[in-house]
């Protein structure tokens, strides 16, 4: 059987779609929280807040978006397609590891799953069978 074929693949993946799908979440309940991830949390003053406030929903939805993405293309049996979405999830890590390198620190803290992410989806995707 090839791996990308395998169990443990399909697992993983569905267990990719959490970490996005929670920290979507946290940015709708929590945005002031969430915005500590990119270490902007000094950032805010109070004619700002609201604006940063929805801002942070916006963020919130797309990475409920990503998690769901996953585990809706798992559940279709589109493993193909969901090794696609976690490989453009590891281009969203990096690109918000980019932004907080712009702010000076803390982007190891989202280029650290990129690599993890994108191996998964290349793996779910066929690359190496």
């Amino acid at each position: 059987m090839p791996i990308s074929q395998s169990r443990i693949v399909s697992v993983l993946a569905n267990v990719s779609g959490i970490v996005p799908t929670a920290f979507g979440v946290n940015c709708l309940l929590r945005p002031e929280h969430a915005l500590g991830f990119f270490y902007f949390q000094n950032l805010r003053t109070p004619g700002d807040e609201q604006l940063v406030t929805y801002l942070m929903i916006v963020y919130g939805v797309r990475d409920i978006f990503m998690g769901v993405a996953i585990w809706v293309a798992l559940y279709f049996g589109a493993r193909k397609a969901a090794g696609g979405i976690l490989v453009a999830i590891s281009a969203v890590a990096v690109a918000d590891g980019m932004v907080c390198k712009m702010n000076g620190f803390g982007e190891w803290d989202h280029w650290g799953y990129a690599p993890m992410v994108c191996g998964l989806g290349l793996v779910a995707m066929g690359v190496l069978d």
